[in-house]
């Protein structure tokens, strides 16, 4: 197997893990990384599990950014379509891999844990997200045809993937239109007197917070949103939780 294709897989694994962090666990909610897993029965603690999922990732796709940058010189030719291919293959055992191992066999979170059908958003999600793009790359991979002058342009490819890498996390703090609302999760040891100075500091107004306010919903202007995680927050979101989710965390709380 080729240098690129094989750091282009690893990349790819990793850009999988993202789309599924940021799009399910972030924008949608449908699920967290350990929604189903008995014990971790609150938010902050799937935050906080799902903070460490997206770090993994990220580690592996700097892995995956250092082996292609590493085996740039390593082929005469061209990368074509061995690159992308790579990606797309990767892409697809990511989430071949999440529905096989997380959804079926531990069990600990589905695609979309309210639907009275999971298994089939499970089957869905497999086979768009898993089995087309691994087949379809390495469709490309086959049909590799290189040429002389795309080798010159392979900086420009790397760094064109590494700025999608870090718009994709930074998408998840991007607010809604027209949403007031801040959903701030505080480190474990983070006190409610120290939580409500943090609120102060940032000239922030309390609409919701649980008993300990270790989670806290607050109305702030946008601009001074980042300054929570200077005071122990382990995420800051871009809008509120939804109504259904907030009344999960009263009941648990």
């Amino acid at each position: 197997m080729r240098a690129c294709v094989r750091w282009g897989i690893v990349l790819g694994f990793a850009l999988g893990g993202f789309f599924d962090g940021i799009l399910l666990h972030q924008i949608l909610q449908w699920h967290h990384l350990l929604s189903l897993l008995p014990g971790v029965d609150t938010i902050r603690g799937q935050v906080l599990w799902d903070g460490y999922f997206h770090a993994l990732m990220y580690v592996i796709a700097l892995a995956g950014l250092w082996g292609l940058w590493r085996s740039r010189e390593s082929h005469q030719q061209g990368w074509g379509r061995a690159l992308p291919g790579g990606l797309l293959i990767g892409f697809g055992v990511w989430h071949v891999v999440d529905s096989v191992l997380s959804h079926w066999l531990l069990g600990i979170h589905r695609i979309k844990l309210d639907s009275p059908n999971p298994l089939l958003w499970d089957l869905v999600w497999f086979a768009a997200f898993g089995l087309v793009p691994l087949l379809t790359g390495r469709l490309l991979v086959r049909r590799q045809r290189a040429t002389s002058g795309e080798l010159s342009s392979f900086t420009m490819v790397v760094l064109l993937i590494a700025a999608v890498t870090a718009g994709m996390a930074a998408w998840s703090l991007r607010p809604p239109a027209n949403q007031p609302f801040t959903t701030v999760v505080f480190a474990p040891g983070v006190s409610a007197a120290d939580a409500l100075n943090a609120i102060l500091a940032a000239d922030a107004q309390l609409v919701w917070s649980d008993p300990r306010m270790a989670v806290v919903v607050v109305k702030v202007p946008e601009e001074n949103r980042l300054r929570f995680y200077g005071q122990g927050a382990l995420l800051v979101s871009g809008s509120a939780l939804p109504s259904a989710c907030s009344d999960w965390i009263k009941g648990i709380a």
